[in-house]
């Protein structure tokens, strides 16, 4: 069965980040995780203090570098360990544990280009919150967005007011989206991160934020499996509660659904979770994350979609 895709060169029927990177830098290109010891308005006690109940400890940076080593050699090390399989390759400083736009912008300024000094990199990704930039903030980022590839990656997670509530989000739907406008004039690529699975969501909550995004003016997306992490407000909810994990299959029938929905210019940046082996309580099948993406591949061919067909 051909492959009906036009964003793909092999057998996905989604756009790929690999496929985005391939044919805009001609090269192969990875995004190296950095711990830049940034803190949170949901930690910190600004907005809250309890921190969205999902998050660990790292807030969100588990595959990120040590915190404790300097930003320099948190990217060297990864480097390094790529250099022998992949010597002509391109980087990009993936700022993404915690909130990375909060702190002044010099704190900011001497973080980055720190990162975009160095030899081989083509760009920096920026995760962070929509409430978190602040106005002299943009016009830096903006600055940077001339001089070199820049994406701003904004976690959102769903589009359910009352779902974000729960999750103790401590910021509204319309603050997200202003700052998707605000970022889109100035020119700056906007990735938005969405979790399925949250508790007490059915197939047409996780369906809708996609339906949602769809009709905004982002670049990319991430879709991640909601995982219940040791040490967190959601493992105390889930003990008491129980509410459902989805299932293999049922995350994967969500996916597919997702993704039809989706344009297909949007650049598909993560297509389910990596949860941490010894944090993860459940659900443990996401643990083989890349069973998971064959099982995506096999459902797609096997339904005969691809992205954005039910658009």
């Amino acid at each position: 069965m051909e492959n009906p895709f036009k964003y793909s060169d092999n057998n996905k029927r989604y756009h790929t980040l690999d496929y985005y990177y391939k044919h805009k830098f001609n090269s192969k290109v990875f995004k190296v995780s950095l711990n830049a010891s940034f803190t949170c308005p949901n930690i910190d006690g600004t907005k809250s203090s309890l921190g969205c109940i999902y998050c660990s400890k790292s807030g969100s940076g588990e595959f990120g570098g040590k915190k404790e080593d300097d930003l320099v050699l948190q990217f060297e090390k990864v480097k390094n360990m790529l250099l022998n399989k992949w010597p002509k390759a391109k980087y990009i400083g993936y700022f993404q544990a915690r909130t990375n736009t909060y702190a002044p912008v010099s704190v900011l300024r001497e973080k980055y280009e720190k990162i975009l000094k160095l030899d081989d990199v083509v760009g920096l990704s920026i995760a962070t919150r929509a409430d978190c930039i602040s106005n002299e903030c943009l016009d830096y980022l903006e600055e940077l967005n001339k001089r070199t590839f820049l994406t701003v990656e904004l976690g959102l997670q769903t589009s359910n007011e009352l779902t974000a509530e729960f999750i103790n989000r401590c910021h509204s739907l319309k603050t997200f989206e202003d700052m998707v406008l605000k970022l889109r004039k100035r020119g700056i690529n906007v990735v938005v991160h969405i979790i399925n699975g949250l508790p007490y969501e059915d197939k047409e909550d996780m369906l809708n934020t996609v339906r949602y995004l769809n009709k905004l003016d982002i670049q990319g997306i991430k879709i991640h499996m909601l995982s219940v992490l040791k040490d967190t407000p959601l493992e105390e909810i889930y003990k008491k509660e129980k509410f459902h994990i989805l299932t293999k299959d049922e995350y994967i029938d969500i996916v597919v659904s997702q993704l039809e929905l989706l344009r297909s210019e949007i650049v598909i940046h993560r297509i389910t979770g990596d949860p941490p082996k010894n944090l993860c309580i459940e659900p443990k099948w996401l643990i083989k994350k890349f069973c998971v993406l064959n099982d995506i591949d096999k459902e797609m061919k096997k339904r005969d979609t691809y992205q954005g067909k039910k658009m």
